[in-house]
């Protein structure tokens, strides 16, 4: 295991990631929460699973040593200081909102670097005109609905994630009145699961 190569630290994991990781970790995480979580844990030093621009962005905002697993979002990462610059320049007075999934130098050029929850709050009070979304393109509609008065522009045309797409209203229907498409877990690692979970959720 990774984390035997680091015996005795904490581990973070993101929120999406497998009931098999969460039971090897500590303690899981949200985009928007990332930074309080390992805040909470008190330590110097810490694990990060599975996604390295959401542990950039964390050590950055606690100044904790935040050693990540190499991966990272399809969407986010393909995203570019280039991109940034390109839209920046065709909409220069717009505002830059950057997803904490980037890479850490396309965050930089951001205005804010906040979550999708906190992009579809900050919507609806914004004062800009133009605001350039650096993530998943499709957010778009949500934010233009919260405030269509904005101009709300994506940072890439092709910025779309096909796995969000997999789950549809359709499928979820079914679903609900068929009640077929189960998953379990194994009762073990339910357990050990829940309490990662359970551990998030205590952080105010």
């Amino acid at each position: 295991l990774w984390k035997e190569e680091h015996p005795g630290l904490k581990v973070v994991c993101y929120v999406n990631t497998s009931a098999e990781v969460k039971a090897e970790s500590d303690i899981c995480c949200t985009s928007s929460n990332a930074a309080a979580v390992v805040t909470s844990l008190g330590v110097k030093e810490v694990l990060f699973v599975p996604d390295r621009n959401l542990a950039a962005f964390a050590a950055k905002r606690t100044g904790v040593n935040v050693i990540a697993w190499n991966g990272f979002c399809r969407v986010h990462d393909r995203f570019t200081t280039r991109d940034i610059l390109d839209r920046k320049a065709a909409h220069p007075g717009a505002e830059v909102w950057a997803h904490p999934e980037c890479r850490p130098e396309v965050a930089a050029l951001a205005d804010k670097v906040i979550s999708t929850g906190k992009m579809v709050t900050e919507a609806r009070t914004t004062t800009s005109r133009e605001v350039i979304i650096v993530t998943e393109k499709n957010i778009i509609h949500r934010l233009k609905q919260e405030n269509p008065s904005v101009s709300f522009i994506p940072v890439r045309d092709d910025a779309v994630c096909i796995n969000m797409k997999k789950t549809t209203v359709e499928k979820v229907l079914t679903a609900l009145e068929t009640e077929e498409t189960l998953v379990t877990v194994p009762e073990a690692i339910a357990v050990r699961a829940r309490r990662t979970i359970e551990a998030m959720l205590s952080v105010s």
